[in-house]
């Protein structure tokens, strides 16, 4: 028994496993991080294990769908097989006096891949037939998808290495070549001394492998070789796998530059492969020349680069599309704000903005109307259906009414995505266009995947520098992740989001569309950048700071105002969508024409619930408000509960204790909704309690659905539809209820 238990500790396969688990850490890692997304361990909450379980191509979820995602695997497969090849053959050479010594290393380091592929395709299998509710014969469709894209992308690199890469036979039947030509024509990484690893049998034992035929077969001695000749054969292959890598790395190029075509948009999941497929030859790459070096290199390289991209020349930004950036920038300086905020142009801002409240009040025809104020939280595209979904719901069951009372729609990320759409509808209704905003259709719209584009543009382009150029609005820019977010936006809302800024100044001057405020945070000094049409400089400091300047700082910068002289007017409405829901890393930071440069990201940092922009308009109208409307309705719109299970803290060992204190870092939207309550307590003590109304419409799952529907910008059918049906949770009716009391036609006063 135990002879039985060694021979197979000593086999292949068992022997590169302990490798990777003694050396290949970085490589192995990777796996662990697909096995935890797949699984749901890791990033659950964002959705990511989605990307490999319901992958969307083209809209719809597929067999080619899943044949992509089995392509972008088997390009990881490969990859990591070639960089496990580059750095550990040497280790068996053994495999130099086989007939396709590559082919046999790939089956032999099959437990992992093969681990990985079994759990994989359980837990979609799984997945798509008890959450998706697809019947047996989609399910294997899907599984057969993915099984090929994978065994085709395998076959062509078979292929390939078919006719490139020589075995022993090859080299001895070549005649000697000259000593002075014998030099290996590959650079390696440290001479590697064959001849002692051929002789020492204690190095690296290795008794039985796997032929292409899956059976065992023992390894021979391969002493009697020469050693430049295994080196050879070695090396060879060597250049071929470094050949083919560089290949796959021009590819990406070549369709990072066709990436406006909806084609080669390839999903998600797949892209996440290919990132990690050139991650692996990167790393494989580093460490295969530089060895022991390889992590002070690595260092090196990142310092390197960091201060090489702080010349414009290898450094790119992202920019505001619309705005122009070759003129002089903006003062961006706490003088000029401060001076901004002392003003009379906060007068005349609050003279314009009083003068659309009027309008409002003569257009409801009602004595004394109630004001209606939409905050819509942020949570990618389950926010921007789930804020659809209540508006359109709750406006349809007041016959128009719920739009017609409103006043100002505020929010952060995926949510005012919704409200933006759903107010251009809006528009185009009043105008007497075809549309009706209370179809579900639009809904549908909103819904469509953003992921796709955003992650494979990021593999083809972004890691590299985005060199493609296109005109938008009369300037020039480069494309990467954030041109394609819009592009996608636009083409699934039908291009109806595609228009400029100052387009919307006179349908809200006149009160025919809510006022909107886009306020993403400054990352320069956590600043709010209020994005709207109209003059807003009384937002950029509490009313107390117009009697008393000293009193309280500025938090806020009015970006029409700041940005008047770069054609602020321009700038495209998709842009500043974007720049409200800028996630980290899933899009790029927005640099705007100012002097210091301002970056600005997604809104929710600062105020997720659009509260705070809420609040501090009802402080600077409030007299306006108590004296022409019946009070202030706010309608918070969120896409999670906000009550939360509180987290214990003990069962911890010393390690996990020490990371407690950064705990509070992890509570951002925790805080704010406790700064938030905090504020709506005192909009009760500032307009009086009957004259304050809060409506409150959370998305909570329905019993039937296991899963929350994840935060991104995808979001799936099942998901979907139980974000529509949520509407129907008891505190969500009871919420419809109240809203129907207070703003029902019967109850106007004429």
């Amino acid at each position: 028994m135990m002879q039985k238990l060694r021979n197979i500790f000593h086999s292949f396969p068992i022997q590169l496993l302990v490798l990777h688990v003694r050396s290949n850490h970085l490589l192995l890692a990777m796996w662990v991080v697909f096995f935890l997304l797949v699984s749901g361990a890791l990033a659950s909450k964002l959705g990511f294990q989605y990307l490999f379980l319901d992958p969307e191509y083209l809209g719809a979820v597929n067999f080619w769908s899943f044949f992509f995602v089995g392509i972008g695997f088997g390009s990881f497969f490969m990859s990591w097989n070639l960089a496990i090849y580059l750095l550990s053959a040497h280790y068996f050479p053994f495999l130099a006096s086989l007939a396709r010594p590559f082919t046999k290393f790939v089956i032999n380091n099959l437990l992992l891949p093969l681990s990985f592929l079994i759990v994989y395709l359980g837990i979609m299998v799984y997945f798509q037939r008890y959450y998706e509710g697809l019947v047996f014969r989609e399910v294997t469709l899907n599984a057969v998808g993915f099984l090929s894209g994978m065994l085709l992308l395998i076959i062509l690199y078979s292929i390939y290495f078919q006719f490139t890469n020589r075995d022993i036979s090859y080299y001895e039947s070549r005649p000697e070549r000259p000593p002075h030509l014998t030099r290996a024509y590959t650079p390696g990484r440290r001479q590697v001394d064959l001849e002692y690893i051929k002789l020492d049998s204690t190095r690296w034992r290795v008794d039985t492998y796997l032929s292409e035929s899956l059976e065992p077969r023992l390894v021979r001695s391969v002493a009697h070789y020469d050693t430049k000749m295994l080196m050879s054969i070695f090396k060879q292959n060597h250049l071929n796998a470094l050949i083919l890598q560089l290949i796959s790395m021009l590819v990406l190029l070549v369709l990072g530059y066709l990436v406006d075509y909806p084609p080669f948009r390839i999903p998600a999941g797949a892209s996440l492969f290919i990132l990690a497929s050139v991650l692996t030859a990167l790393i494989g790459a580093v460490i295969y020349w530089f060895g022991e070096w390889s992590m002070t290199v690595i260092i090196v390289l990142l310092l390197g680069l960091n201060i090489l991209t702080r010349n414009d020349n290898f450094n790119y930004t992202n920019k505001a599309y619309g705005l122009n950036y070759e003129t002089a920038p903006a003062e961006y300086s706490l003088k000029r704000l401060q001076e901004a905020s002392n003003s009379t142009r906060i007068e005349d801002d609050k003279a314009a903005t009083t003068a659309i409240l009027e309008r409002w009040k003569a257009k409801t025809e009602e004595e004394k109307p109630w004001m209606v104020i939409l905050c819509s939280s942020g949570g990618g595209l389950k926010s921007a259906t789930w804020s659809m979904q209540v508006v359109r719901t709750a406006d349809s069951l007041l016959n128009g009414q719920l739009l017609e009372h409103t006043v100002l729609i505020t929010g952060a990320s995926g949510g005012m995505m919704g409200m933006t759409y759903l107010r251009e509808l809006y528009l185009q209704q009043q105008r007497g266009e075809c549309v009706d905003v209370h179809d579900p259709r639009y809904i549908d719209d909103i819904a469509k995947d953003l992921v796709n584009s955003i992650a494979f543009t990021i593999v083809s382009n972004d890691l590299f520098i985005p060199w493609a150029p296109f005109e938008m609005n009369g300037y020039t820019y480069y494309k990467d992740r954030g041109y394609v977010f819009e592009q996608q936006l636009n083409e699934n809302t039908n291009g109806i989001l595609d228009r400029r800024l100052e387009e919307y100044r006179e349908p809200e001057a006149s009160a025919t569309i809510p006022m909107l405020y886009l306020t993403p945070s400054i990352v320069n000094d956590a600043r709010r950048l209020i994005i709207s049409p109209q003059g807003v400089s009384y937002m950029m400091k509490a009313p107390v700071g117009q009697r008393y300047p000293k009193a309280v700082e500025v938090d806020a910068v009015d970006f029409r105002w700041m940005f008047q002289d770069q054609d602020a007017g321009n700038l495209r409405m998709l842009s500043a969508i974007r720049m409200n829901a800028t996630y980290p890393y899933v899009l790029p930071n927005v640099h705007l024409p100012s002097r210091p440069g301002i970056e600005v990201m997604d809104a929710g940092f600062l105020d997720n619930y659009g509260i705070v922009s809420a609040t501090r308009f009802i402080q600077v109208f409030r007299e306006w408000i108590l004296e022409n409307t019946s009070g202030v309705m706010l309608l918070q719109i969120s896409s999670s509960d906000k009550v939360e299970e509180i987290t214990p803290s003990g069962g911890q060992g010393i390690v996990e204790s020490m990371f407690n204190p950064l705990g509070i870092a992890g509570k951002v939207l925790v805080v704010q909704e406790f700064e938030h309550d905090n504020s709506l307590g005192f909009m009760y003590d500032l307009l009086g309690e009957e004259r304050f109304i809060q409506i409150p419409f959370f998305y909570r799952p329905t019993e039937d659905n296991k899963l929350e529907a994840s935060i991104s910008f995808h979001i799936t059918q099942r998901e979907k539809a139980d974000v529509m049906r949520a509407m129907n949770h008891p505190s969500n009716l009871s919420s419809l209820e109240q809203l129907q009391q207070l703003l029902s036609p019967p109850a106007k006063q004429k």
